[in-house]
């Protein structure tokens, strides 16, 4: 039986996740950003914690009321890149290609908040998928495909599967990469059904599964990854770093544990892009520099994430992580986790 979702003030009412005083101004958020919040996901949520990082990544808040300067609806510049309906060419050799607008679960900091929900349009048509595939197709430095949206994981097996065999059909395409809330989200859409439509014997299917706090990873969670697993898929992370949900040190280790235990290499730790009525999330980048650093020193190098920003405007991404390596007159000093500056091997002082 598919769970029940909670998408309105009333039903987060209903269910006890919010009181009774905050109606008007969820009703408010609500009028400016869409809400989706499935039952189970729900539940792990600590209902007698108001600071709960569940809740702060899916339950409405006052704060996402305000808009400061800087925050704009297309932060990383999607439009500006979008020479075809739902593909974005920002880097040569890959494209994305947004198939939907609507998600299982809708983030309170996303950073297509202004694009996405059930009301910003219906997924990309015939014409339209066919015109992207055309695009794809009569460009040969398109190595990589990225299916995102919304969440491109909503679509039935049979659509999937359809894109999937399209992609196989184009020969200098040789990467597909799913990104996706859905393994955490919603796991009973990963169906074998789904697996197997998604899966390719002739390219690279690759799923970066986006998750910002370890309690993520229920059993169901892990299974849906384990499933994409033992089909040959290759599975990377994806995380936003916020404030009140995973900037602690460690919130943020766990996590990052949490993603090899199911089986998936961490990639990217995100700084918040500045989409309206986020700030509250905002983590200063020292404090992500300094967090990404300790999690370098402490764990295991698989457990260490990229950690990024979009330049705003679509430019690219830019590495934020502190160096090991600093120049000194003629040579260089490494630093080690102790802290204390060593030569590089094969120089002298």
């Amino acid at each position: 039986m598919k769970p029940v979702t909670f998408r309105s003030p009333e039903d987060l009412l209903s269910a006890g996740i919010i009181p009774a005083g905050d109606m008007d101004m969820i009703a408010r958020v609500a009028e400016q950003y869409v809400i989706a919040l499935p039952a189970p996901l729900a539940g792990l949520i600590d209902r007698s914690d108001p600071a709960d990082p569940i809740r702060a990544q899916y339950v409405p808040s006052k704060d996402e009321l305000y808009t400061r300067p800087g925050e704009v609806d297309d932060p990383i510049g999607d439009e500006a890149h979008s020479p075809v309906p739902g593909i974005v060419h920002r880097y040569p050799d890959r494209v994305l290609l947004k198939v939907t607008s609507t998600c299982p679960v809708y983030c309170r900091f996303c950073f297509r908040r202004e694009r996405v929900g059930p009301e910003k349009g219906a997924p990309l048509g015939k014409a339209e998928l066919e015109a992207a595939f055309a695009y794809i197709a009569q460009r040969p430095e398109i190595f990589e495909v990225i299916l995102t949206g919304g969440d491109p994981m909503i679509l039935s097996a049979t659509r999937a599967g359809e894109i999937t065999r399209r992609f196989e059909a184009i020969e200098q395409l040789k990467v597909i990469r799913w990104h996706t809330r859905v393994p955490v989200a919603a796991p009973e859409r990963i169906t074998p059904d789904f697996v197997e439509a998604i899966r390719s014997r002739t390219k690279a299917v690759f799923v970066a599964v986006h998750a910002n706090h370890a309690r993520e990873f229920t059993p169901d969670a892990v299974r849906a990854v384990r499933r994409l697993a033992e089909a040959g898929i290759s599975l990377v992370s994806q995380t936003v770093l916020l404030r009140g949900v995973n900037d602690r040190f460690e919130d943020l280790a766990d996590l990052m544990r949490a993603f090899l235990a199911a089986g998936i290499k961490p990639y990217y730790l995100h700084q918040l892009d500045a989409a309206p009525g986020t700030s509250h999330f905002r983590v200063p980048v020292e404090e992500g520099q300094a967090l990404v650093r300790r999690l370098r020193d402490e764990l295991s190098g698989l457990a260490t994430p990229h950690y990024v920003a979009d330049i705003p405007g679509g430019v690219s991404k830019a590495v934020m992580n502190l160096p090991d390596i600093e120049r000194r007159g003629d040579g260089f000093r490494l630093r080690g986790r102790d802290d204390a500056a060593y030569l590089l091997p094969g120089e002298t002082e």
